[in-house]
């Protein structure tokens, strides 16, 4: 369960192994990917297209709609739902090779020529290709990073965005400080940090958006979109 609100945040030694752990137990289906909140699904697709579909025609950004990445893509929930739907292309980043192989053999079978690349790893360790993506979209995974990794990955990213490309998240949000999971090493920020962390990898925000009709009792969601500075 989460621990207390608190003022830092210092990772155990086992953080990244620790979460492994945590999501190879888990079912390669939409209830294990929604920790059994799949009622949660459909609000989420359509807010989240709303907030794409709102940059897309946001003139002073000039987003293409050719290639887009999806960052702890689990089985392609996201990917299937809201990413295929708008853009040409899809990759998918997911460290657990069992969620991988039902997208590829199952959840994703029909569309998978548009998803030319899977990579099996974790976030504090993927380098994105060079100047492929419109469109990185990470939603419900920053949460497992470090601040420090999430500050590497972020300015990774820089180098894989295509000129006037976006990075999107997508995550649960403190009122304060940090909030800490130790069941599946997971750390709940509040906006300030995150905005932090963007500014300090040389992004700034060009859109915010909160999440609408999640239950009561869930922590608030907030989306951004950053572009480099």
């Amino acid at each position: 369960m989460p621990d207390l609100r608190n003022a830092s945040f210092k990772p155990t030694p086992t953080w990244y192994e620790d979460a492994d752990t945590y999501w190879r137990a888990v079912p390669s289906s939409i209830g294990g990917m929604l920790g059994g909140l799949d009622q949660v699904h459909t609000p989420d697709i359509r807010d989240s297209r709303a907030f794409l579909t709102k940059l897309q025609s946001n003139p002073t950004l000039s987003l293409s709609t050719k290639y887009a990445c999806d960052c702890g893509a689990g089985i392609g929930r996201v990917t299937k739902n809201l990413l295929l739907p708008l853009f040409d292309r899809v990759d998918l980043v997911e460290q657990n090779p069992d969620f991988l192989n039902e997208a590829r053999s199952s959840y994703l079978e029909q569309e998978i020529q548009r998803v030319p690349d899977m990579f099996a790893t974790g976030l504090q360790l993927f380098t994105p290709p060079q100047g492929r993506y419109d469109v990185i979209w990470c939603q419900w995974v920053l949460s497992h990073l470090t601040d420090a990794d999430m500050l590497a990955f972020l300015g990774r990213c820089r180098q894989g965005l295509t000129a006037g490309g976006i990075i999107c998240v997508k995550e649960n949000v403190a009122m304060e400080g940090y909030v800490i999971d130790s069941d599946d090493s997971s750390v709940t920020r509040s906006p300030a940090i995150f905005e932090r962390i963007f500014s300090s990898a040389g992004f700034k925000v060009v859109d915010k958006q909160s999440q609408t009709d999640f239950p009561h009792g869930l922590f608030e969601v907030c989306m951004w979109a950053i572009v480099p500075i």
